[in-house]
């Protein structure tokens, strides 16, 4: 029993990181605006489960890649409160990573419902 309170903790502070990013950080709204447009665009156009798969993905990575972000940015504001430039490159290589996938995840979404489009306008 004492195991089961303890995974119910530890999935209640999971539930506090992912609300603190949302409330805290305009990327993860921006993100996570995204991706429900993106959801009911996919639900609209009847996605094939791999289709889903694959955009579900690349969500996920997003949204992970921006709460790490976040962490990485306040244990360096942390550790390092005025101005250093190794901290400056861990914050722009953290926020890089981000930017890298999403990217990659734009240009998924693209190879994915391009064909949609094209069938809807045809």
């Amino acid at each position: 029993m004492k195991e089961w309170k303890r995974l119910l903790k530890s999935f209640s502070f999971a539930w506090e990181g992912i609300v603190f990013t949302f409330k805290n950080e305009k990327n993860m709204k921006i993100h996570c605006a995204v991706a429900l447009f993106v959801c009911m665009t996919a639900w609209l156009f009847g996605l094939s489960k791999t289709e889903w798969f694959i955009i579900l993905i690349a969500i996920g990575v997003v949204l992970s890649l921006e709460m790490m972000n976040t962490a990485i940015e306040r244990v360096v504001d942390f550790v390092a409160p005025e101005f250093h430039p190794l901290a400056k490159i861990a914050k722009d290589v953290a926020a890089g990573a981000v930017f890298v996938f999403a990217i990659i995840s734009a240009i998924i979404g693209a190879i994915i419902f391009f064909p949609h489009f094209m069938a809807l306008i045809s």
